[in-house]
């Protein structure tokens, strides 16, 4: 499924991929961006995936929510916080990453600034959307769910990005 939103500035939209399982995820990624690009070209639009395409507006993250079954069964807000314990850990090995130039992109727009955490800081917060990692409110409150990686950056690879995340909670490499 896709899902449009528009963006808070002229000209920006935004949507979402999903739900999708493992791998799938870059599939659907893949897809739906050929088929932006496609779009795009008949209607003669620019688009851009840079994750900050204009200094001093917000940056364009692609924000990845992460479960395993046990964090959807009841109690299972203790292995998502197992989980971001984890990948605070592999900080710099998931920025490097999250996006083709190894984290030069995502430097530009993990400021600490526009809803974004630094790039330098591993945090996680309920319903904080200027941290690395964001639980939803309604998971901290069900005990379960899923939890948001916002650090990928717009143009990553979705392939590497599922490949590190499950490395880190799933394998603990």
């Amino acid at each position: 499924a896709v899902v449009s939103t528009q963006s808070g500035h002229y000209g920006r939209g935004e949507y979402q991929v999903g739900p999708c399982e493992g791998i799938e995820m870059g599939d659907h990624l893949w897809v739906s961006r050929y088929i932006l690009y496609r779009m795009a070209e008949e209607f003669g639009i620019s688009v851009s995936i840079d994750p900050k395409p204009i200094p001093g507006w917000n940056g364009a993250g692609c924000h990845t929510n992460i479960s395993t079954l046990a964090m959807r069964q009841p109690g299972g807000m203790k292995h998502i916080i197992l989980a971001i314990k984890q990948m605070g850990d592999k900080h710099d090995e998931h920025i490097q990453e999250y996006d083709p130039t190894h984290g030069q992109d995502n430097a530009r727009r993990l400021t600490g600034l526009h809803e974004t955490a630094s790039i330098h800081v591993f945090n996680y917060g309920v319903a904080d959307r200027g941290a690395s990692i964001r639980i939803p409110q309604q998971c901290e409150k069900d005990r379960c769910g899923y939890f948001e990686d916002r650090r990928p950056a717009s143009n990553c690879d979705p392939y590497a990005v599922t490949g590190r995340i499950v490395k880190t909670i799933c394998l603990g490499i």
